[in-house]
């Protein structure tokens, strides 16, 4: 498990990097305990932290909302408590949720996934 959490990974960003390039949006953000990569969770439309799990093989995501600190293995299905990773821990707290801001749609609910 140790090999999969890299404590010095700094985040990619404040948002999710794909939807942030190509004019998506999120419901709630993920950061790879490996690398750093932000992506956005699985409700979202376009489920990009499980994306880059099955692409880069970092089996391990931790919450990147304020005030969770769980972290996921995708391998075993379980949460876990991990280790202090680098900062910041979470997005922005003026962040909106869903985000980013003026990219939600207004029926962003009937858009997610359940």
């Amino acid at each position: 498990m140790q090999e999969a959490i890299d404590p010095q990974a700094r985040p990619s960003g404040t948002g999710c990097k794909e939807c942030l390039e190509t004019g998506g949006w999120w419901v709630h953000l993920r950061r790879c305990a490996q690398c750093g990569q932000i992506g956005c969770c699985d409700t979202s439309p376009s489920q990009h932290a499980t994306h880059h799990y099955h692409a880069s093989g970092h089996p391990v995501i931790r919450s990147f909302e304020p005030g969770e600190d769980w972290f996921f293995d995708y391998r075993s299905g379980a949460a876990f408590v991990g280790p202090a990773l680098a900062p910041p821990l979470s997005h922005p707290i003026d962040q909106p949720v869903p985000g980013p801001e003026g990219a939600v749609p207004d029926d962003w609910m009937d858009l997610i996934n359940q």
